[in-house]
C-alpha cells in the first residue's frame, strides 16, 4: 500500500463545515455553563426589558399616525378624505364646486380683461375730448373779427361794411 503524505481524504468544504460544527458546539457548552452559573438570566431579562421597549415605542409611534391619520387637516392635506367610506355619494358635489371654482375664475380673467378694454376707450375718449376742444379753441381764435380782419390786410383784400343792412328771410 502506497503512503502518500501530501494527500488529505478532507475536502476543505468539509473541513469549513467540520470547523462550524466545532465552533457551535464550544458555544452551546459556553451558553449551558452560563446557565448553569445563572449568568443567562440577567442577559434574558436585559433581552426581554429591551424588547419591551422597543414594543412600546412601535406601539407609541403606531399611535401617533393614527392620529395623524385621524386628523381632519391631514386627511385633506394628503387626500386620503377621498378615499374614506361614505365619501363617495359627495362626488358630484365636489365636482360641482370645483367646476364653479373654475367657472369664477374664468369670469374673473374674462372681467378684468373687459376693465382694461373699457379703462383704455375712456383714455383714448378723454385724449379726443381734449382734441376737440383744443380744435375749438384754435377755430375760435380764427373765427374772431381781428383774425378775420389780419387775414384779409395779409391778402389785399379791404373790409367794409355793407352799405344796405341785410334782408331776413322768412320761411
Amino acid at each position: 500500500m502506497y503512503r502518500d503524505h501530501e494527500f488529505d481524504p478532507v475536502t476543505p468544504e468539509e473541513q469549513a463545515r467540520r470547523e462550524q460544527e466545532e465552533e457551535f458546539a464550544r458555544r452551546v457548552r459556553r451558553e449551558v455553563l452560563r446557565m448553569e452559573r445563572g449568568e443567562a438570566e440577567e442577559d434574558i431579562r436585559a433581552d426581554e426589558e429591551r424588547e419591551a421597549e422597543e414594543r412600546a415605542e412601535a406601539e407609541e409611534r403606531e399611535r401617533r399616525e393614527s392620529r395623524r391619520r385621524a386628523s381632519t387637516f391631514w386627511q385633506l392635506f394628503s387626500g386620503s378624505i377621498l378615499v374614506r367610506e361614505g365619501v363617495s355619494k359627495y362626488y358630484p358635489y365636489m365636482l360641482t364646486i370645483a367646476g364653479m371654482f373654475f367657472l369664477s375664475i374664468m369670469v374673473m380673467f374674462w372681467s378684468l380683461h373687459l376693465d382694461m378694454r373699457y379703462t383704455r376707450l375712456e383714455r383714448d375718449v378723454q385724449k379726443l375730448r381734449e382734441r376737440s376742444i383744443r380744435l375749438q379753441e384754435q377755430r375760435y381764435q380764427r373765427t374772431t373779427h381781428s383774425a378775420i380782419v389780419r387775414q384779409l390786410e395779409a391778402r389785399g383784400i379791404e373790409l367794409y361794411d355793407p352799405l344796405a343792412p341785410g334782408e331776413i328771410i322768412d320761411n
